[in-house]
């Protein structure tokens, strides 16, 4: 069981980790994006809470990875859930992509490297701000 000092340390975490995730989720709900504000939010709540508790308990750096490695795959199953395909074009892939950084960066802040975190949290979002080049099929 963790000391109170460490449990309060992990509620900074968690806010850290809710505000990062935020403005990731901000960029997505401001275009209607199938997952927003709150899917992020939520997401990373869950990812740095798993993360801390995995330090915790186990305190082996084998068992700790694999946690990381278990959730990073678990991300990928509701990333997949917000791509759809048609004929034509592919749509949510995006989406799907800043889920799985808002996981990676709550993983970061669950591990305590909050400059990675703030690092991943401005590049992903100034990509996800940045218009990209629109080519027509067949050119």
């Amino acid at each position: 069981m963790m000391s109170l000092n460490q449990q309060l340390i992990t509620v900074f975490k968690l806010c850290l980790a809710l505000t990062l995730a935020g403005v990731i989720g901000y960029e997505r709900e401001k275009y209607s994006k199938p997952a927003g504000l709150r899917t992020h939010m939520i997401l990373s709540i869950g990812c740095t809470i798993l993360t801390v508790l995995s330090f915790d308990a186990f305190p082996l750096p084998t068992d700790n990875s694999r946690i990381a490695a278990a959730i990073i795959t678990g991300i990928g199953f509701i990333g997949a859930g917000t791509v759809l395909q048609t004929r034509e074009r592919v749509v949510g892939l995006t989406t799907a992509a800043s889920i799985w950084l808002t996981a990676s960066i709550s993983l970061a802040v669950g591990t305590g490297n909050y400059v990675i975190a703030i690092a991943g949290t401005l590049l992903g979002y100034l990509v996800l701000e940045s218009k990209p080049f629109q080519f027509k099929k067949g050119e």
